[in-house]
């Protein structure tokens, strides 16, 4: 009797992504790329302690394109975490764990995330 390996279930070629599993690895997504965004957070610092030259170097880095598309990059990532962060807290007290409600809070989530994202960087600039 000849066996046919099969793949094993739920395998990412026959497994259809919903919104929970995509918002949940973004979630893990935007908390590494957080940790990047600290490292530059720290680079500002340093080069405010170290002195006008250092900094002035710093401030031409973060208003070029690459900086402000970095900043925009990292300020969705504060947001969307942060919105995400605050979803999980609820279901860790038992609310929104219906199917209904997790995803009626997810796409609330989708919608909010980039539209606060753009109001914090038309403040930020």
């Amino acid at each position: 009797m000849a066996t046919h390996p099969r793949p094993l279930s739920p395998h990412l070629q026959i497994y259809k992504p919903q919104l929970t599993t995509v918002l949940s690895i973004l979630h893990r997504v935007t908390g590494v790329a957080l940790c990047a965004a600290a490292l530059g957070l720290v680079w500002g610092l340093l080069s405010l302690a170290l002195g006008r030259d250092e900094f002035e170097h710093f401030r031409a880095c973060a208003n070029s394109l690459p900086g402000k598309l970095l900043t925009a990059i990292f300020v969705f990532c504060l947001v969307y975490h942060l919105l995400n962060g605050i979803r999980h807290l609820g279901w860790d007290t038992g609310w929104g764990l219906d199917l209904k409600r997790a995803y009626a809070t997810g796409w609330l989530l989708v919608a909010l995330a980039p539209a606060l994202t753009a109001l914090s960087l038309w403040w930020i600039w």
